[in-house]
């Protein structure tokens, strides 16, 4: 079954321009460009708070070195939906784990904080919204974060910048409409290079990807997709 509001199901209507919105969970009032077809509107917090949970659960348990399976065990937790802004900090939170599980050395706890906070401020919908994919986006708050990045920081600025730069040009090539999923699995591809070339980190990633979500996105590209099964 594809997924749409987390309420009713409906699927999501996009507006030209943000119109106020009650979230149907908190109640709280913010400014939005989406609600179902029956006006249902979920706030990018309700909609991330339990995913969060399962994500940082996995990334402070798993051994993996590889960050295509940890994303895809985040994205068997049923908290975890086929699209949302949580995968505006799971793609970090995946390549966070493996790259420590692999021999980085940092504070694991610290730095996923980091992440989420900062995968958090990056809003639902931002690809179609502001041509620049989250799950890209998450990439660069990776590197900034492991490498501890600043405004003022020099290689450190240019490699995180660059990661983002790359993950969107992976995103770009496959083309929309939008898929969390697929944008996820190629950022990752994209970023076991940086990890390998900047950090001196050796991720384990497959050679090959099939997809099990297509089957929930009413938009699948199907075999326009790299990652559609074969």
């Amino acid at each position: 079954m594809s997924e749409g509001c987390l309420l009713c199901g409906a699927e999501l209507e996009y507006l030209p321009a943000a119109e106020e919105m009650q979230c149907v969970f908190c109640g709280r009032t913010f400014e939005s460009t989406a609600h179902c077809r029956n006006g249902h509107y979920i706030c990018d917090e309700c909609h991330a708070n339990p995913a969060e949970s399962s994500i940082r659960c996995i990334v402070l348990q798993t051994r993996s070195k590889n960050p295509y399976a940890i994303a895809e065990e985040m994205f068997a937790s049923p908290a975890v939906h086929m699209h949302g802004p949580e995968h505006h900090f799971l793609v970090a939170s995946a390549l966070l784990a493996a790259c420590g599980n692999a021999g980085l050395d940092i504070d694991r706890e610290s730095a996923l904080n980091a992440v989420i906070a900062r995968g958090r401020k990056v809003p639902g919908g931002f690809c179609g919204l502001a041509g620049c994919c989250g799950a890209a986006v998450s990439a660069g708050i990776f590197a900034s974060v492991v490498q501890k990045t600043t405004p003022l920081s020099a290689k450190p600025w240019a490699s995180g910048i660059q990661l983002t730069a790359d993950s969107l040009e992976a995103v770009a090539k496959i083309g929309g409409p939008r898929c969390c999923k697929r944008n996820t699995y190629a950022v990752l591809q994209t970023a076991v290079a940086f990890c390998a070339e900047e950090l001196n980190i050796i991720l384990e990633y497959p050679d090959t990807i099939t997809c099990r979500h297509s089957g929930k996105n009413t938009e699948c590209k199907k075999t326009d997709c790299p990652f559609y099964p074969r």
